[in-house]
């Protein structure tokens, strides 16, 4: 991390049921690697040691050598995925999803030292923002319980707390082509992303 920005945590986030891949996409091959094992690396470029896996299903990760977690709530929501990494991360946590193998450190740098004073910081593109690459600060956590409980969804969580917004021309200064936000839900995606396999 650059000198003055925050420590990250990373948290992968694995509680899909890969109902359109047709199979668990964290374990499919990527390059000499898995899926999740790909977006472990780039996380670790970023933060180091301190990374988390959430899972509905952490007897299945452990072989990671990932410190795996169980969803504190049994939604099945991502944003349970996120309270939950935030809960025992207790500290500024970048979250992704297991299917996202484009992550770009340079841009997950950028938006770490955007994060003081303000309680989540995102991006936006196309009209959309990214809540599974976003950075979540402990001071989202009563928030995010709130949306839960209303049965609310993962932006829902942005009126509540203080947010920076990471709007396309300030991303794509890091990552001229947005691939970090590109996730794998389908085979073609997946062959897709095998075919277009380069380094970010």
């Amino acid at each position: 991390m650059a000198e003055g920005t925050p420590a990250l945590t990373g948290a992968i986030l694995a509680g899909g049921q890969s109902r359109r891949m047709g199979r668990n996409k964290a374990f499919l091959p990527f390059g000499e690697t898995t899926l999740i094992e790909a977006v472990a690396a780039r996380l670790r470029d970023v933060c180091g040691t301190r990374l988390l896996l959430v899972t509905r299903l952490p007897e299945e990760y452990r072989g990671l050598g990932i410190p795996t977690v169980a969803d504190a709530l049994p939604s099945g929501q991502s944003l349970t995925g996120i309270y939950t990494a935030l809960l025992h991360a207790r500290a500024p946590t970048f979250v992704c999803a297991c299917d996202m193998p484009f992550l770009n450190p340079a841009l997950i740098r950028h938006m770490a030292s955007l994060a003081a004073g303000v309680d989540i910081v995102i991006p936006h593109h196309d009209g959309e923002y990214e809540p599974l690459h976003a950075i979540y600060t402990p001071g989202c956590l009563d928030a995010i319980r709130r949306c839960l409980e209303r049965q609310g969804r993962n932006v829902d969580v942005l009126s509540e707390v203080r947010v920076r917004v990471v709007e396309a021309a300030e991303a794509r200064r890091f990552d001229p082509d947005l691939r970090s936000f590109t996730n794998l839900n389908t085979p073609e995606e997946y062959a897709e992303a095998l075919r277009d396999l380069r380094p970010a």
